[in-house]
């Protein structure tokens, strides 16, 4: 009997134990339902802004009426986009070197290596007729193969033009084939995170795709991104094969599948050498992608291209009219078919206002995402068109194709361990250290005044005084021994409601705090942890989730596991600001700016008092712009686990969710410890400082 009393009291403690923690259940937004279910609050919020840029720019379409119209347009295009890959650097000596030779069956090749940059190496296969030179050239940019050239259908692909008459160079894209960039130190049999798929190099350890998007970790704070590199080695490209004396510099063709038909898109768009073009399996309009799949990886993801009115369709308009054929599949799951016709038929109207409609041409192969051999012989036709002006049928047939080992151009099968080799992350530390000297020089001369300026303009991040107060709604009080803990829900101007907790004391005596913890604004909340301590000071505390962090981050995203983890849980929230030509820091710190506003007038007993702002994990870096932006505000500002500057970032080819605190352009005024000048060097406390390859929501110790 006394054993059924003692299970009896286990399991009354037990339920009363179990509904203590019901009642501390401190989530406070409701269960998500629709839409937003799927793509989480933040997301959701951003693909309202997206379709409201969409309308605008078709408006933007639909006026134009003449060809003096269309080139007007195009010009405005082209130099946005130049500007915001970050233009080009001067050309350098190619050093070009045929390292090998193949013969086929009516074609011969050479492997062949170049300098993009200096010290920064392209691997390439040139396929060349046997018949008398001079040849049209046609470049094939790949697509996201393991191993770039070597793959099949590029091979295939270049026979086909070979052996009707047209030299094709085809070259490994930087993160593919022979140039990956990323490179471990020990072998590895499969590519991180799967067992599925084994890499070209028992060095590469990262899917291409999550290479290229770590490349734009790199670049974004110089003002820059992966599609710079990208469509410079397409551009250098052209340099050898217009070079060589057996290529017809007037006749150039430029063809590409899926990440190639993006490369194609960007070369044929900017280049004018290219005459006639066909990028495959990526024309489609982009709210096609924002509504599906989200953005793409890393080089597809043009910072401001959305909000200036940039869509896809506008590589092919901004070449018009030069011949140009979009090559699409039915059953492409990424690029849907519904957009490109779309697209083609955006083209097919500015063609025609521009007086030559018979030059942009459309084939839909009923087949799914890739190079198929209908589109092969499609693209191959039209090169054959509009570059040897023949009209005969062109057909593949069965064309055997080389071993990757056959096409190796580097000594070692990775580039990058070529002696002299430089990476793209070394090309870029040199780029930020000259920075770091114009940097150094700016702040040296400047008043902290002109400078917060500076920074503001750059940042985008908007004065408290141009945020409209937000609404915001109590849902329940829980009461702890000695103060009391008040959900509310912050809804500020962009429509995102942001989850927060109100810690008061029985008896204020302390400060105003606002907590932010980008493990979320629970993970302190709990009996005993480090906001109660505060609490039980008499300090009045708000913890708060800002944007895509705890109850706003997204929880599961299916769509970006070739990330490998290494780009965090909201890369397409970063990714759909970034095209709306936001960061994820400005937004989060306007935010804070307006949580803090909420908390002092709310607060304070007379006028709005200053608040201590404690920030740890990655929301340090947005806490540190409002602090340097909107000083007065703050007391003291307590920033913890936060990464010592970007130019760590720049330099690092492997960072860990590092994408979400980049700010495009930042490095060209600004570096983190600006900010905290900025912010007042005594008010400012950093401690525990995080490495760029730690995960950036750790716990608090």
């Amino acid at each position: 009997m006394n054993r059924l009393l003692s299970l009896l009291a286990f399991v009354s403690i037990f339920a009363v134990s179990l509904l203590s923690e019901a009642a501390e259940d401190l989530n406070v937004l409701p269960h998500l339902t629709g839409d937003a279910a799927e793509s989480g609050l933040v997301y959701h919020a951003l693909q309202q802004q997206a379709h409201a840029a969409f309308a605008k720019r078709k408006a933007v379409y639909e006026e134009l009426k003449t060809p003096e119209d269309c080139v007007a347009y195009q010009k405005r295009m082209r130099e946005f986009f130049r500007s915001q890959i970050g233009g080009f650097p001067e050309r350098t000596p190619l050093n070009p070197r045929v390292i090998g030779k193949l013969k086929g069956d009516g074609f011969h090749v050479e492997n062949v290596i170049y300098e993009s940059w200096p010290g920064h190496h392209v691997t390439a296969n040139l396929y060349l007729p046997n018949t008398k030179p001079p040849y049209p050239g046609v470049l094939v940019p790949c697509g996201h193969s393991h191993d770039g050239k070597a793959a099949a259908a590029y091979q295939r692909a270049c026979i086909l033009l070979a052996k009707n008459g047209m030299a094709a160079l085809c070259y490994d894209p930087i993160g593919q084939g022979e140039r990956y960039q990323v490179l471990s130190e020990q072998p590895n049999e499969f590519f991180r995170g799967g067992s599925r798929y084994r890499p070209p190099h028992p060095r590469v350890q990262y899917y291409c795709t999550a290479e290229h998007t770590l490349m734009s970790v790199s670049s974004i704070p110089l003002g820059s991104n992966a599609a710079r590199y990208r469509i410079w080695d397409g551009m250098r490209s052209i340099d050898y094969l217009v070079s060589r004396p057996d290529i017809d510099a007037k006749r150039i063709g430029c063809t590409g599948n899926s990440g190639g038909g993006t490369l194609t898109s960007y070369i044929m768009a900017l280049d004018d050498r290219v005459q006639s073009a066909a990028p495959v399996c990526y024309s489609t309009m982009y709210r096609y992608l924002v509504d599906f799949n989200g953005p793409q990886d890393g080089e597809q993801v043009i910072f401001g291209q959305l909000a200036y009115g940039m869509d896809i369709a506008d590589y092919t308009l901004m070449r018009a009219p030069k011949p140009t054929l979009i090559c699409a599949g039915t059953h492409d799951s990424t690029f849907k078919i519904d957009g490109t016709w779309e697209l083609f038929r955006e083209a097919k109207r500015f063609y025609t206002r521009m007086g030559y409609a018979e030059r942009v041409d459309i084939i839909e192969a009923d087949a799914p995402h890739g190079f198929t051999i209908q589109l092969r012989e499609g693209s191959a036709r039209w090169m054959n068109r509009w570059l040897l002006h023949k009209e005969n049928a062109i057909v593949e047939g069965d064309l055997p194709v080389f071993t990757d080992e056959e096409l190796q151009c580097s000594q070692s099968g990775q580039i990058l361990l070529d002696a002299g080799e430089r990476s793209l992350f070394e090309i870029n530390d040199g780029l930020n250290q000259q920075l770091a000297k114009e940097r150094a020089e700016l702040w040296n001369s400047g008043d902290l005044k002109t400078l917060r300026d500076q920074v503001r303009e750059v940042s985008g991040v908007k004065k408290l005084a141009e945020l409209l107060r937000p609404e915001f709604k109590e849902v329940v009080t829980l009461q702890r021994p000695g103060y009391q803990i008040t959900k509310l829900i912050i809804t500020p101007g962009h429509g995102v409601p942001l989850p927060a907790l109100l810690f008061q004391p029985e008896q204020r005596t302390g400060e105003l705090v606002l907590y932010l913890h980008g493990g979320g604004k629970q993970v302190d909340a709990g009996e005993g942890a480090a906001i109660e301590q505060r609490v039980k000071q008499g300090d009045v505390v708000l913890a708060i989730d800002i944007r895509c962090i705890g109850e706003t981050s997204r929880k599961n995203n299916r769509k970006i596991g070739w990330s490998h983890g290494l780009l965090g849980p909201n890369y397409h929230e970063w990714a759909l600001a970034y095209l709306l030509g936001d960061s994820m820091v400005k937004l989060r710190a306007e935010d804070i700016l307006l949580a803090t506003r909420f908390l002092s007038e709310t607060q304070s007993k007379a006028k709005p008092e200053p608040v201590v702002l404690t920030a740890i994990g990655e929301t340090a870096i947005p806490a540190l712009h409002a602090a340097a932006l909107e000083p007065d505000l703050f007391s003291k500002v307590n920033l913890s686990q936060m990464i010592p500057s970007w130019g760590e970032v720049v330099k690092t080819p492997e960072t860990q969710n590092q994408l979400i605190n980049t700010v495009h352009g930042a490095l060209k005024v600004y570096d983190l410890p600006e900010l905290i000048k900025l912010a007042g060097d005594t008010k400012v406390k950093v401690t525990q400082p995080a490495s760029v390859t730690e995960e950036l929501t750790v716990k608090a110790p």
